[in-house]
């Protein structure tokens, strides 16, 4: 079966209210950074999230970038001109994520090492990080994802972090909405980022936002984003800035999606519950999630195939099924620490076993589009189980 209109892996979906804040925008000439829809944003955010300050900023990676510089300069002081505030430090980072992630290490001049994964949620191993710790006493920050929606162990990061003395920054960006022990991921840093990009569960079509409890650290953010200009008549700055603040018209987008969070997550949750009821039965199974402690956003369904199956049955040969039925998968992220650009760069797994690897060898993303009927949906699971069938497995 070859679907006639594409299937995706994530797009966004509207649903009417991201027009009218647009246009709002648009008759009112607030088309720059200020303006109605950049407050309610703000504002809509923290009460979702439970935060008490929200920063609107032009991307998820913009806002870890600034979560990266407050850690950095908290730790080690305000940096000259043309040397980042992590200049000669080493950052502790999930190594199972996305390049945006941890990039902003690299914009400040620091060096990241790579944290192997668990498997209980496919996220930053605590075990892992303690040895890492060990190796490197002298480090004082880590980067910690929610992958896929599905939060970490964060107790048990906490603790190390607390233990070594160490700052946490929470990439949240694809974990908004979900939950661990009843408190929203994005609180749980001491500087933390949501992305607001054209797959995330609530979109911008671009767009991102800095987390905080911390009145100072929200102005500091305010002031970077719009390119460190003090209050002088004229331009004048005494410190680097950015154009990193949020565009009155994307933050329309985002205040019309925000109601519908609670909606798009049961949206996904059923798309995740049907493959995980459709592929009973087969050497497969779901991305884990800790579910005594947390409750998933469910962003992405993945599946990871056995080991004794995945000769047989490789991610390359479902990904290219679900290419012929004009749906859209994806390789799991490939691990930080088998990206060329940096392959010098410390590993510190748990026991020697590269998890990450094992993972990305073996697991899929699978079209996860919340607009994606329940028919489709079962097209592609027959589809999937008769990849095995052919098989005999």
């Amino acid at each position: 079966m070859r679907f006639e209109k594409k299937v995706w892996l994530a797009s966004p979906t509207m649903h009417g209210d991201e027009l009218k804040y647009m246009q709002e925008a648009y008759s009112t000439n607030w088309m720059s950074t200020v303006g109605k829809n950049i407050d309610e944003v703000e504002r809509l955010v923290t009460e979702k999230v439970g935060c008490k300050y929200a920063v609107a900023l032009g991307a998820g990676t913009a806002a870890l970038h600034l979560c990266t510089r407050l850690a950095g300069e908290a730790l080690y002081g305000r940096a000259p001109a043309g040397k980042g505030s992590l200049s000669g430090h080493k950052v502790f980072c999930s190594d199972m994520t996305f390049a945006a992630t941890l990039n902003p290490v690299a914009y400040e001049n620091g060096e990241a090492v790579f944290i192997d994964s668990e498997r209980d949620t496919w996220n930053m191993d605590p075990v892992a990080l303690e040895r890492a710790f060990e190796k490197y006493p002298d480090v004082r920050l880590v980067v910690l994802v929610h992958l896929y929606g599905t939060p970490a162990k964060v107790d048990e990061i906490r603790a190390i972090c607390d233990r070594h003395n160490a700052l946490l920054i929470e990439d949240a960006a694809e974990s908004l909405g979900a939950t661990y022990k009843g408190k929203q991921t994005g609180t749980f840093g001491d500087y933390s980022a949501i992305s607001f990009n054209g797959n995330k569960i609530i979109t911008g079509s671009s767009g991102g936002m800095f987390l905080t409890d911390s009145e100072k650290d929200a102005a500091q953010v305010r002031k970077w984003s719009t390119q460190s200009r003090e209050p002088r008549p004229w331009y004048e700055h005494e410190e680097i800035g950015y154009n990193y603040r949020m565009s009155n018209v994307i933050a329309g987008v985002v205040r019309g999606q925000i109601p519908y969070l609670e909606e798009h997550i049961a949206q996904k949750k059923a798309i995740y519950e049907r493959y995980k009821a459709g592929f009973a039965g087969l050497p497969v199974q779901m991305n884990p999630y800790d579910a005594a402690n947390s409750v998933p956003n469910y962003w992405l369904s993945c599946m990871l195939i056995d080991e004794s199956a995945v000769k047989n049955v490789s991610p390359e040969k479902i990904l290219g099924v679900l290419t012929e039925m004009n749906a859209e998968g994806r390789p799991i992220w490939k691990p930080m620490h088998m990206q060329p650009v940096y392959r010098e760069h410390s590993f510190v797994t748990a026991a020697g076993t590269d998890v990450g690897a094992d993972i990305f060898a073996r697991g899929l993303c699978l079209p996860s589009d919340n607009k994606m009927t329940p028919e489709q949906q079962d097209a592609i699971i027959a589809a999937i189980r008769e990849c095995f069938a052919a098989s005999k497995i």
